[in-house]
């Protein structure tokens, strides 16, 4: 396995929230309890985002919990419902982190509450009714375990005023990191389940059930909750899939590269921004390296297998040093679905979108086979492709959508204490 392996994972972790195990019995703890308050206000909440596909290898976002509120940096992964921080109570496994393990409250969510019932399929038992166990997996093998706990956020609407809101988050007190790991105080969960943090905004009427995102191919950009930040008359978009609701699927797509059908279709596809790259299943996979080694024959540009940035570099005869040097070596691509009978919508992937240079002066594939990390029945759009585009999943209308955008500068951004 090559030696960047831990950066051609990078974030892979859409999640399955499992429920407990005897195997786990032993790692969890008891915990206490008091009340909480909110308030409704309808606006959105804007938050820069920081970071980059490469080199640093993912994006995240800063969110500010407790009374008084700490700073904790986490991954805003749209595969995954639950919000945790690595957690002091005390820890029994816990990773490196940018800031103090967050020290929880003894607000605890009971096993009986709805939020905990949601986080579990079944009938889940209640070893102990006082306290909500949980225990999150993601797609790389990394887990975390802990309980849930109801702390305040301190958040900034784009009409300037300032909210508290009370949210259910995972105090997370052992963490497996997976090969993907990145040292980071937790996740952000933005997925669809009533832990997500914007179902729970919205379930308290602050914002509506609409989240999104826009990450610039410079580094940094910003998310975003509710719908009052973009036009929704210039938003190109599909609906969500009816067969596949558990994460913000379009349901099954096409290849299509230079602009044209590669039969290469039927693709379950997840947008995912906790996944740093897009994954193809292996058959899709190799059948686009097929299409793009076939282009570059012939041209001054040959593998780079000297380069292990990435699975997959190729050089030229001076070292490249922006994607406009090898514009005229590859084409774009692009994904297409299904909106209806005889009717489809392109998600457009420039160059760009699936390319990036390496620091070696290489041209690298940032589009990764799937099948090698466990992804059997799924293909991820990951960071990388969503890069320059306002990506929006409207859990109202039930559909995903997307807007060419300058992630560079977040809407509104007067309102925005930093």
């Amino acid at each position: 396995m090559k030696a960047g392996v831990i950066l051609v994972l990078g974030f892979l972790s859409f999640a399955l929230v499992v429920p407990p195990s005897s195997a786990s019995d032993d790692r969890r703890q008891k915990w206490w309890k008091w009340p909480s308050t909110g308030k409704s206000i309808c606006s959105s909440v804007v938050l820069p985002l920081y970071g980059n596909v490469y080199p640093q290898g993912y994006y995240y976002a800063q969110i500010n919990i407790g009374h008084p509120p700490r700073p904790y940096f986490v991954d805003p992964d749209t595969g995954s419902d639950l919000t945790w921080l690595q957690c002091d109570a005390p820890c029994v496994h816990c990773t490196q982190a940018p800031h103090p393990y967050y020290r929880p409250n003894n607000d605890l969510v009971p096993c009986k509450d709805p939020l905990c019932a949601s986080l579990h399929s079944g009938d889940h038992r209640c070893d102990d009714p006082g306290q909500c166990d949980y225990e999150v997996e993601y797609a790389d093998g990394g887990s975390s375990l802990g309980v849930l706990i109801n702390d305040v956020s301190l958040l900034n609407l784009t009409t300037g005023v300032r909210i508290t809101p009370r949210l259910a988050i995972g105090c997370g007190y052992d963490q497996i990191p997976g090969p993907s790991y990145q040292p980071l105080d937790g996740v952000l969960g933005l997925g669809k389940g009533k832990t997500g943090i914007v179902s729970q905004l919205h379930s308290q009427g602050l914002i509506r059930n609409v989240v999104g995102h826009c990450f610039s191919s410079r580094g940094g950009g910003f998310l975003f909750f509710g719908d009052d930040v973009y036009d929704a008359s210039r938003v190109i978009s599909t609906p969500m899939s009816r067969d596949y609701r558990k994460h913000y699927s379009p349901g099954y797509g096409e290849v299509i590269y230079g602009g044209k059908a590669t039969g290469l279709k039927n693709l379950l596809v997840i947008f995912d921004s906790g996944s740093s790259y897009t994954y193809l299943s292996s058959e899709a996979y190799e059948g686009l390296l097929y299409l793009i080694t076939k282009e570059l024959s012939g041209k001054p540009i040959r593998e780079a297998v000297d380069d292990e940035t990435l699975p997959f570099c190729w050089k030229g005869r001076k070292p490249f040093r922006s994607i406009k040097d090898v514009r005229k070596y590859f084409k774009p691509l692009a994904l297409s679905f299904s909106t209806g009978w005889r009717s489809k919508t392109q998600f457009e992937i420039p160059l760009e979108g699936y390319l990036l240079i390496s620091s070696r002066g290489s041209v690298c594939l940032g589009v990764l086979n799937g099948t090698e990390v466990g992804l059997q029945n799924f293909n991820i759009i990951g960071d990388i492709s969503m890069q320059d585009k306002m990506v929006i999943y409207d859990n109202e209308k039930q559909t995903i959508g997307w807007i060419p955008a300058n992630c560079d500068r977040p809407p509104r951004s007067d309102t925005i204490i930093f």
